[in-house]
């Protein structure tokens, strides 16, 4: 037994941004498409096998200005060079080369 009615389907909002078929105030057209290219691993590249706490300049690369460490999403490295450069910054910051966060 299916319910045929107009009025029973699922209801959307009539103002919502997601009608991309139509015209109007966004130009229409077809739909243009975001390309990301895929980051590669620094490290990888240079194949550096340690990543020396002591390296400052390299180091503060991964960390912005709130002082948080990078997240891989963002800053391309692979898992392996993620977790190496996780405990150097964290070496770096107990020997107080970087700081833990800045005002």
């Amino acid at each position: 037994m299916s319910n045929t009615s107009p009025g029973s389907g699922p209801r959307r909002s009539s103002s919502g941004g997601g009608g991309g078929e139509r015209g109007g105030a966004h130009g229409g057209g077809k739909k243009k498409f975001f390309y990301r290219r895929k980051r590669v691993c620094k490290f990888c590249v240079e194949k550096l096998e340690y990543i020396d706490f002591k390296d400052i300049k390299l180091l503060q690369q991964f960390i912005p200005e709130r002082g948080k460490i990078l997240p891989r999403r963002i800053s391309g490295t692979c898992s392996l060079h993620q977790r190496k450069l996780q405990e150097a910054i964290k070496r770096a910051r107990t020997m107080a080369l970087i700081p833990f966060w800045t005002d």
